[in-house]
Order: structure tokens, then C-alpha cells, then sequence
């Protein structure tokens, strides 16, 4: 398969699977005398599961720990899961932040009238006050 073709079939761009190679999540080919690199399905095979597992929220670095879970034998499901447990963890920690971030937009939205110059807007005001603790 050329590059197009394997970023046809991945569902990316082709500068995605440069992208991919150059951060080692997926095996350059080597160059043959004809001159076109050819790929196999697996590249592309690959190329789909880095981007589920990014969907699902796991970082470049988390998911080269997934490929190399993938490809050792010796490696136990229960390994997989911790990560994705870690990852759930992770998720709900960010889920509440947003939440705070959230409530304190809307106590900060509240408080504006949205009339008058931003020189006496209150979100400016409470975004460059030195106080921490919005609501």
C-alpha cells in the first residue's frame, strides 16, 4: 500500500501517517530501488487503533504504552485495564474541574449586566483580581 492508500484506508490524511511515523507509532518503510515505499494493511490497522485510542482520551505517550501492551505476549490483560482504569481516574478528576469552571462562569456571567465599558466589566474584573476562589 503507498501512503495515500494507507491513509485511505485508516480513515486520516496523509500527513497523519507521517505524523505517526515520525513519533514512532508506526514503522517507516523502508525505500526500495523502484523508489515507492509500500506499507501493509497493519500500518493502517495500526494508524485506526491510535486513533480510537486517542477518542477515548489517552495522550501520544499513553497510547505508545497501549501498542507496546498490544505487542508483548507476556503482557496480561489486567495491565490494559489498570490503564484504562488510571485513564477513567484521570477523566472524572478533569470532569471536575470543569464543573468548577463551570459554576464559576456562570456566577461570574451572573454578575455582569453585559452593559456599560469593559473597564468595569466584573468577569475582567475577577479574572485579573488576585482572589482564588471563584464561587
Amino acid at each position: 500500500m503507498t501512503i495515500g492508500e494507507v491513509a485511505k484506508s485508516a480513515g486520516v490524511g496523509v500527513e497523519t501517517v507521517r505524523f505517526c511515523e515520525r513519533k514512532h507509532l508506526i514503522t517507516q518503510p523502508r525505500r526500495p530501488v523502484s523508489g515507492r515505499r509500500r506499507s501493509h494493511e497493519e500500518t493502517a490497522r495500526r494508524i485506526r487503533f491510535i486513533r480510537r485510542a486517542q477518542e477515548l482520551g489517552f495522550s501520544l505517550s499513553e497510547v505508545k504504552q497501549l501498542l507496546a501492551l498490544r505487542l508483548d505476549p507476556r503482557r496480561s490483560c489486567s495491565e490494559v485495564k489498570a490503564e484504562a482504569e488510571t485513564k477513567i481516574a484521570a477523566n472524572d478528576e478533569r470532569i471536575k474541574s470543569l464543573r468548577r469552571m463551570r459554576k464559576s462562569l456562570l456566577a461570574l456571567t451572573k454578575s455582569c449586566s453585559g452593559e456599560g465599558p469593559t473597564s468595569a466589566c466584573p468577569i475582567l474584573e475577577m479574572i485579573d483580581s488576585d482572589e482564588r476562589n471563584l464561587r
